[in-house]
């Protein structure tokens, strides 16, 4: 019988999401085959008010990874759809929209679990996945957390590691808020973009709530592609 199917943060994490909320468990669980899931709330600030970086974010956003906003009381959705690749890796692709008062945004993302442990899980980013990054995950006091350990640019088919001393770094943290949505609960998420020299580069924070619901053939979110595999003819 094949053993049934986990979650790329299950296989990293293991036992240690039995301390989260039952809400967090749902969604770093597994997304049953047949099944999506689906979120949507408010993001109270998304992007960064320092406006010399956004000639960089309009080259991400072109990816579909970070865009040029600061931005507050942003309405999002995502769907997670599972994914396993053709080398039988477990992935968990997800589809955000951001509706921004210039009009909506999408941002696309592949996490993987590349190795057993909680330093296992790779994610990777955008439509092109030029970039990857290795993110070390941990269930600190209910609360989920992953911190990036390396950030990596693919040219042509090879990723190279951004150099320390200047690579961002990632911070993301999801807890369940019983204050939110008016004292109803829900799902946080705070995710900060950091660099060594330059301070806080990015971030987003907000509430949602989010389900598990079965899907009709066909129906998968767009840009479900195989990571390090889509755009691997590029240079």
């Amino acid at each position: 019988m094949a053993p049934a199917p986990r979650s790329p943060y299950e296989l990293t994490v293991g036992s240690g999401l039995d301390d989260l909320h039952p809400v967090l468990r749902r969604y770093f669980g597994v997304v049953p085959a047949g099944h999506r899931g689906h979120g949507s709330g408010v993001f109270e600030v998304v992007g960064t008010p320092r406006r010399w970086l956004w000639p960089a974010l309009r080259i991400l956003a072109a990816q579909q990874i970070l865009f040029p906003v600061w931005q507050r009381n942003v309405p999002f959705t995502v769907v997670n759809a599972p994914l396993t690749d053709r080398d039988g890796r477990t992935a968990v692709v997800a589809v955000r929209r951001f509706h921004f008062l210039t009009g909506p945004a999408v941002m696309v993302d592949a996490i993987t679990a590349e190795n057993p442990g909680p330093d296992g899980l790779v994610d990777h980013l955008g439509i092109g996945r030029r970039f990857r990054v290795r993110l070390s995950a941990r269930v600190v006091r209910g609360e989920f957390h992953l911190h990036s350990s390396s950030v990596e640019l693919r040219i042509g088919r090879h990723h190279f590691g951004l150099p320390s001393a200047v690579a961002p770094r990632l911070t993301l943290i999801e807890r369940f808020d019983d204050a939110a949505q008016e004292g109803e609960g829900a799902q946080r998420v705070t995710v900060h973009l950091d660099a060594p020299l330059l301070g806080r580069l990015y971030e987003y924070t907000g509430t949602f709530h989010y389900e598990l619901r079965p899907e009709a053939a066909g129906t998968e979110p767009e840009a479900i592609t195989e990571p390090d595999r889509a755009g691997d003819t590029s240079s």
